[in-house]
């Protein structure tokens, strides 16, 4: 048996990012080595074809980057796109560039680029997808509901899972949202069921406070415990995931469960396009407070970029 390909994942410690890497990266079966990045001023605010040298002038905290170079680096976001570029070079172009996201810099420095639709991005080397690569697997779903399918077994159905994001550029997720998404989860629940909230870290404490005022027989996340967004993503029979995150959408939808997205104030043409074609395909609708059952086929868009990945490097 042929030894396994050994891949490099650059990380920035941005969990978003992270999972999009390590889930493509699982679904090849590569065997993994996590590299930490650190960048410093003044590369960080620039573009990625502007940084000089960025093997030997990354900041404190990031791991070593030295010989023997691995088969694979695989990378999401700005911040380590100029690190995977020095990796091929510094192999001789042995080591496969896959890149997660539009690169921002010139594409025919990666030999696969797989970016969401919403970036409409070309090229030969440019796989798009539909929604963001993660690391949802029916597996990782199992072992959740087998974790912690006693803890909700006795709870009234309908179990209604709710996956918040939080406010960022483009999105605000606040108290008064909160209060506005309470305002719906009660509607959704008056004929019974029971609400399962997950903040992310980037949730505002004041609308988790808002929630659990609102919703005192809710079961939320304490942040301290082990995270049930697995558990919720298995078990629930409804997922409402707030608009801010192309990830946790995504994720819902590999579930072919009802997904709901409940609206923020803000958004941009991009993530515009990227709900609306996920309402397009009938993974989601826009959450109102109302329950109805619809199928759809599961969105596995991971698992369909590294099927397309084995394919173009003949693996």
């Amino acid at each position: 048996m042929s030894a396994r390909r050994t891949a490099w994942v650059l990380s920035n410690d941005i969990v978003g990012m992270d999972n999009q890497s390590f889930g493509l990266a699982e679904a090849l079966d590569l065997d993994c080595v996590k590299k930490r990045v650190v960048v410093s001023a003044p590369w960080r605010y620039l573009p990625p074809n502007l940084w000089l040298s960025p093997l030997r002038f990354l900041g404190a905290g990031s791991d070593n980057f030295a010989p023997p170079w691995p088969d694979v680096v695989i990378g999401t976001g700005r911040l380590n796109v100029a690190v995977a570029v020095a990796i091929k070079r510094a192999s001789g172009g042995r080591t496969v560039n896959i890149r997660v996201q539009h690169p921002q810099m010139n594409l025919r420095a990666f030999d696969i680029i797989a970016a969401p639709q919403h970036d409409s991005l070309q090229g030969a080397n440019v796989f798009s997808t539909l929604g963001a690569v993660n690391r949802v697997t029916q597996a990782r779903l199992d072992e959740a509901a087998q974790q912690f399918s006693a803890e909700y077994a006795h709870l009234p159905r309908p179990l209604i899972g709710v996956l918040l994001g939080g406010s960022n550029r483009k999105y605000t997720l606040d108290a008064a949202f909160a209060e506005r998404l309470a305002d719906q989860l009660i509607q959704a629940q008056q004929h019974g069921g029971t609400v399962l909230i997950t903040p992310s870290r980037r949730t505002d404490a004041a609308v988790v406070e808002v929630l659990r005022r609102r919703l005192p027989n809710a079961k939320i996340w304490d942040g301290a415990s082990t995270n049930p967004y697995f558990a919720y993503l298995a078990l629930a029979d409804y997922l409402v995931v707030t608009a801010d995150s192309v990830n946790m959408a995504s994720e819902a939808s590999f579930t072919g469960k009802p997904v709901y997205v409940a609206g923020l104030t803000g958004g941009n043409h991009k993530f515009e396009n990227f709900h609306r074609s996920l309402q397009a395909r009938g993974c989601t609708r826009a959450f109102t407070g109302e329950l109805a059952h619809w199928q759809y086929q599961p969105l596995d868009e991971t698992r369909r970029v590294a099927d397309e990945i084995k394919h173009r490097l003949g693996w």
